[in-house]
């Protein structure tokens, strides 16, 4: 395989959408583009599903423009998830149908169509978003960190002290890193160019990682105290930089104010924030069975009332000055308010965004939903998620090269089979390029476009091991590249641009290397990181703009990121390249600029596109936007 065939193309991006904000019963226009050598068509429709009835729409043929001929339908939005897809009917009879798994001869699945969302839509900011994440313990320690008192729980660790990747010092080996400390750093992530600081949690806790809160209402005194979020969330807006936060919806921890309130006293009002299973309450469900987690019971009231609902819940509390977070991370937000035959997750999430929306609505609610997200997100109220089947375990199954160095478990067990997202598949899988865009294209499918820009694109995380334990160094540029240029949030975990390694998610909690920018590792991995940024905050196609896929075989993927403005054409392949585009597939290769790489676009005689590379490459060009013929004012509205 060279090329993919040439297909008809629909997205969710303004170029095929004329509005990403529809409210209920607004008229939509949406727009297919079709190859002009493509097969004669006789009709093109559009099917939804209002209220789970089919409903048609005819599709009014707009002009032809740079090889492509346009289609325009219109789609009332009947319902807040307004799902559709393309018929084509060909002159010869042939029936296709086009959804966001691809084109198809036999009848599609309402899983998998285009989206419309009527849900209040996220801040405008959100979809120009390059986020960093910092662990706190482990980012670095001020002055007065000195000064804090080694909590009871904890295992005092020096600065360069290796990581113990064995219980107890897994969760308890405490190095002081403190809020102070990010503020202290924080001109770090200005001269990388990030713009959106994601914190995991910072309340107090009986562990470094913190995710067993004793309090949702104060800032642990060992980062500094609630004055010292206070201090660096304003320091980082006049930098021109966001702050999230990272809450527990699904568990608290047990040393929680309102769970020894309940624990063994059955006459506590807090008694029905959790699932005690006796009537002493002393025994209760917990996160996957840790005594240490015990799981909130989202159908009591007044939980959510102290917790997600209304302007004194504690979701409220730090978007308001003097916080004024501006957003959150949900932890384990897959599970909240489900066990059994309870599933409360709908209300807790629309709630939760109700009360931001009250409260700030210009922030974003992230959700932590390890595998296929598409069930839970459907618009109403997460704006994306941080989940790795639609990008990170592909991306690592593509281009990671296991050595096999041993590791230790948390059990103090050693092993040689590398960490791969908790899945016992015997180690990394191995994809191709063409695999990797189909897991891709897989568990997008399902995902609203809308949402899907909200998803967190992460090459790792404080929950995985380190992607550069695995992966060559010289594919280190194909993977941060991919990040910045796919549909998604960028992501960087504090110490990727230092090129830190983990072999599973506690060992990659490394403390920062502060005094080793300049050295020559340091320094060539931090410039790769502040290109790509760069170019990912430099072109709003890459940020917004639709996807096309113009190649694709077993070692090379060529993408284009479209708008009416621009286009970037992308390239990553882990071998040398040598690759012929079509004329129709790729407009304006002979206008192409080069943004980064070392790879050559050259444009044909007969408006072919070729490009040449060698080895590992990853490559991006800046081309003209897409001429889309004015929509007329044709087409009937559905009844």
């Amino acid at each position: 395989m060279t090329t993919p065939d040439f297909l008809p193309h629909h997205d969710g991006s303004p170029l095929h959408v004329s509005t990403q904000t529809p409210a209920l019963g607004d008229l939509v226009r949406v727009r297919l583009r079709v190859p002009v050598d493509y097969p004669a068509l006789r009709a093109v429709r559009t099917l939804s599903n209002p209220d789970h009835e089919p409903a048609w729409t005819e599709a009014t043929e707009l002009g032809t423009a740079d090889g492509w001929t346009w289609w325009e339908a219109p789609i009332v939005v009947r319902n807040r998830r307004h799902g559709y897809r393309w018929l084509l009917v060909h002159e010869s009879g042939r029936v296709e149908w086009l959804n966001q798994a691809g084109l198809s001869d036999l009848e599609t699945r309402d899983a998998d169509d285009f989206a419309l969302i009527a849900h209040p839509a996220p801040p405008e900011w959100m979809y120009d978003a390059v986020m960093y994440q910092v662990f706190p313990d482990r980012f670095a320690r001020s002055a007065a960190a000195d000064r804090h008192p080694t909590p009871d729980w904890a295992i005092p660790a020096t600065w360069d002290e290796p990581v113990d990747p064995v219980m107890p010092g897994r969760s308890q080996q405490f190095y002081g890193g403190d809020l102070d400390g990010i503020r202290e750093h924080l001109d770090h992530l200005v001269g990388l160019g990030v713009n959106l600081l994601y914190l995991t949690p910072f309340f107090p806790a009986a562990s470094n990682h913190r995710y067993d809160a004793s309090s949702f209402t104060s800032v642990d005194p060992l980062l500094g105290g609630d004055e010292a979020l206070i201090r660096l969330v304003e320091a980082a807006h006049e930098r021109g930089i966001r702050v999230i936060g990272d809450l527990t919806t699904n568990h608290s921890g047990d040393r929680h104010e309102w769970f020894q309130a309940a624990l063994g006293n059955p006459e506590a009002p807090e008694g029905e924030f959790y699932y005690f299973t006796d009537a002493a309450h002393t025994r209760y469900e917990s996160w996957l069975g840790t005594p240490t987690l015990p799981k909130f019971n989202w159908a009591s009231p007044e939980l959510r009332r102290r917790f997600i609902e209304g302007p004194d819940s504690v979701v409220a509390q730090w978007l308001k000055p003097p916080f004024s977070l501006d957003g959150w991370r949900i932890d384990v937000a897959n599970m909240t308010g489900r066990l059994g035959d309870v599933d409360l997750n709908a209300e807790v999430r629309q709630l939760t965004r109700q009360t931001m929306i009250e409260t700030n609505p210009d922030t974003i609610l992230i959700a932590e939903i390890t595998n296929d997200a598409s069930g839970d997100l459907t618009g109403d109220g997460w704006h994306g998620a941080m989940t790795y089947p639609s990008f990170a375990r592909p991306l690592w199954a593509w281009l990671c090269e296991p050595t096999g160095e041993p590791y230790l478990t948390g059990e103090g067990q050693e092993r040689t089979e590398p960490w791969f997202f908790g899945q016992p598949v015997g180690g990394i899988p191995r994809y191709d390029a063409r695999q990797f865009v189909g897991a891709v294209t897989r568990f997008t499918a399902g995902i609203p476009w809308r949402v899907r820009l909200g998803n967190m694109q992460t090459l790792d995380s404080h929950d995985t091991a380190r992607f550069a334990t695995n992966a060559p160094a010289e594919v280190i540029p194909l993977a941060v590249g991919l990040s910045m240029t796919l549909p998604g949030m960028p992501v960087l975990f504090a110490g990727d641009e230092f090129g830190l390694v983990g072999a599973d998610g506690e060992a990659s909690r490394t403390p920062m290397p502060w005094g080793t920018e300049s050295q020559p590792a340091a320094a060539a991995r931090l410039d790769l990181y502040r290109q790509l940024i760069a170019l990912r905050r430099e072109h709003p196609a890459l940020a917004t703009g639709g996807l096309r896929w113009v190649h694709v075989d077993q070692s090379a993927v060529v993408f284009v990121r479209e708008s009416a403005e621009e286009s970037i054409l992308v390239l990553a392949s882990t071998t040398d390249a040598d690759i012929t585009l079509p004329a129709a597939a790729l407009l304006g290769a002979d206008r192409a600029e080069a943004l980064f790489g070392d790879a050559a676009l050259a444009a044909g005689a007969d408006g072919s596109a070729g490009i040449r590379a060698t080895g590992a490459t990853f490559a991006a060009w800046v081309l003209p936007g897409v001429d889309v013929p004015e929509p007329g004012d044709s087409g009937d509205a559905p009844s």
